[in-house]
């Protein structure tokens, strides 16, 4: 079973608000999850961005993959010791 950090979309019609999630890589986009890790609000100005640094690095640890898009927010929000495992 492997594990990806991703999102996972909520939220109304034209107004996507997005949960930050470890899933089983083969679950639906907005199946079943293992755990919140955090919060992405594209819709606010600037985009407010949530993450739980302890709960990501933890799943890392266990051999989780991190999305291109979760990876680029990692970056925006300047997550040190995550930053250098997802590289």
């Amino acid at each position: 079973m492997p594990v990806r950090i991703r999102l996972t979309r909520k939220g109304a019609k034209k107004r996507p608000f997005y949960r930050i999630v470890a899933a089983d890589s083969e679950a639906p986009r907005d199946g079943r999850f293992l755990e919140v890790v955090g919060h992405y609000n594209p819709q606010t100005d600037p985009a407010q961005i949530t993450i739980d640094e302890e709960k990501v690095a933890k799943w890392l640890e266990r051999g989780a993959k991190v999305s291109e898009t979760v990876r680029s927010l990692l970056r925006k929000k300047e997550v040190s010791k995550v930053s250098s495992q997802t590289s």
